[in-house]
């Protein structure tokens, strides 16, 4: 017993309060294990029915991704870091005919994970990630829908946690975000983000929580900046020693310049679980007012929408089927909803509301480890995108075989 209520009084100060730089699926783990460095060098090879989706013509091509990876993490008693990087790229041997693309696209990313402990009661965390890539990642939170572009997004969520009782703590943080593509009009956005998140201990397995927010957006081109209050509660609950739930809920209040407020639910859900020695599940949720996206095009009008509420749910799972056999699949849907549409450019209705658009993207697949270093996959992915604005109904099939090797 006195075992377990160390792990719930640890667990004060262990989850961040602000969304995490690892994505929706995040619930706030950390590694176990010190692991020396590891490389893994692949490439795969992958044919794409609809390489420029949202054009009136379909234009596939077989496409070539190598890439070379580093990780590695190291753990003392005060110290935990966790670092890694992946360096590749995208070539379509066919070049996508579609003005502004090009053939070749980068597909980089890397993370840097570092949290210290000054004491049982004080420890400060840096959660630090960046990408430069085509592909859209659904789980990030930020995508809605391809573009034929490379984007770069990174993130930093920063945090001193404090346990003040053996069942009261605190967490204090801020959250830099970055989202900016090269040649697409009126998407780049910076966000600045403050939280401040009180945590207490009902029981060993749950931690409630209650947490303010606070962030400025400044939009790139003709979107409008913003600014947003978020006041939440929540609860932190572990099944088991592999099982965890996060869920907040609460108010969402909106200013956007130029433009109006609003008053807005907000929803956010992760659940990771390890069912057993073969299965694992991870998902999420969200339901929010989003600052992506904003501007679209409608009745031959460029608008800027005041509120694009955004319903983003994500399943994804591995099952082994034996030592050598691992199969995985996942789903996203994202469902979003635009109000308050202001006329920017054409002869449109001054105000446009009432706009919807839904994705959903399936992917299924199977590694086979064919040695000690080497790996093969095979998979397929489909995506379908139903809109009400210009370009942006398409539907996509993928099929990529890959061989890769750990060492």
């Amino acid at each position: 017993m006195k075992r377990k209520f160390a792990l719930g009084v640890a667990s004060l100060v262990v989850a961040c309060g602000g969304a995490s730089a690892q994505g929706l699926y995040y619930t706030g783990s950390e590694a176990q294990e010190s692991m020396p460095l590891r490389w893994v060098v692949g490439a795969n090879l992958t044919y794409d029915d609809n390489v420029t989706p949202g054009l009136a013509q379909k234009d596939g091509s077989f496409a070539i991704n190598p890439y070379v990876g580093a990780s590695f993490v190291t753990i003392t008693p005060q110290t935990t870091v966790d670092a890694y990087a992946r360096l590749g790229l995208i070539y379509y041997f066919d070049a996508p005919t579609a003005v502004g693309a090009d053939d070749t696209f980068g597909q980089t990313r890397a993370g840097l994970n570092v949290s210290h402990r000054f004491s049982e009661r004080l420890r400060v965390s840096s959660r630090n990630f960046i990408s430069y890539e085509l592909e859209p990642d659904y789980s990030l939170g930020v995508a809605t829908t391809r573009q034929i572009d490379e984007y770069l997004y990174w993130q930093t969520d920063n945090a001193v946690g404090f346990r003040w009782t053996e069942r009261l703590g605190t967490y204090s943080g801020f959250q830099l975000t970055q989202l900016d593509f090269s040649n697409v009009n009126n998407s780049d956005r910076f966000t600045w983000m403050l939280y401040q998140q009180f945590r207490y201990l009902l029981s060993q397995q749950t931690v409630l929580t209650a947490e303010y927010r606070y962030s400025e957006t400044d939009a790139g081109g003709l979107a409008s900046d913003s600014t947003n209050h978020y006041l939440l509660v929540g609860a932190e609950h572990r099944f088991s020693p592999n099982s965890i739930l996060i869920g907040r809920a609460g108010a969402q209040w909106r200013d956007v310049d130029l433009g109006g407020s609003s008053t807005n639910p907000f929803l956010e859900l992760a659940v990771n679980t390890q069912v057993n020695p073969q299965l694992r599940i991870r998902s999420f949720m969200r339901y929010s007012v989003e600052d992506f996206d904003t501007v679209q095009q409608a009745q031959a009008s460029l608008y800027d929408f005041d509120e694009r509420q955004a319903l983003r749910i994500g399943i994804t799972g591995e099952y082994a089927l034996s030592p050598m056999l691992t199969l995985f699949g996942g789903v996203d849907y994202i469902h979003g909803s635009f109000d308050d549409g202001r006329r920017l450019t054409g002869g449109g209705p001054l105000i446009l509301s009432g706009q919807s658009e839904d994705l959903i993207n399936l992917h299924v697949g199977v590694s086979v480890k064919l040695t000690e270093i080497l790996t093969g996959t095979a998979s397929y992915s489909f995506t379908d995108s139903s809109s009400d604005f210009q370009g942006r109904d398409y539907n996509r099939n993928r099929i990529s075989i890959g061989l890769h090797a750990e060492f």
